[in-house]
């Protein structure tokens, strides 16, 4: 639980020193500073990752631990992670086809398949239905 408070109020406080670029325009964090949403399009869930790759690198296929929990913070056992990335301003998708490929326990799962092929603006979004509830929730990443 203390693990949980702090990691939320570190991301709070990235929220409120804002991500402005030089110019007051909004910037893209980092990778490493966009590693936990509080809440999920819907507000259903919590999710954040670690990459075994820290940096994330390009062109290198690499697996995630994706954790999620409810609202309240409850880890989510049992649930089903969908996986889609895109290069936005490119138009195009992740050169593979990445998968949760087991509950670890928890509210953890293993994302395997994640590759990068080139350095820019990307998102991931993971969809992710638990106790019949769906929703999704999308990371910004700067590489």
């Amino acid at each position: 639980m203390r693990f949980f408070v702090l990691r939320c109020a570190l991301v709070l406080w990235l929220l409120l020193s804002g991500c402005a670029g030089p110019n007051g325009e909004d910037a893209l964090p980092a990778a490493s500073e966009s590693l936990t949403r509080l809440a999920s399009d819907g507000g259903h869930f919590q999710v954040s990752f670690t990459s075994e790759l820290d940096p994330i690198a390009i062109n290198q296929l690499h697996r995630w631990t994706l954790q999620v929990a409810a609202e309240d913070g409850t880890p989510v056992e049992g649930a089903t992670i969908s996986v889609k990335g895109e290069m936005p301003e490119h138009g195009h998708g992740m050169p593979t086809q990445p998968q949760m490929t087991a509950d670890l326990g928890g509210g953890a799962y293993r994302i395997e398949g994640m590759r990068f092929q080139m350095g820019g603006e990307w998102t991931v979004t993971f969809t992710i239905a638990a106790d019949g509830v769906q929703d999704s929730v999308t990371f910004h990443l700067k590489l």
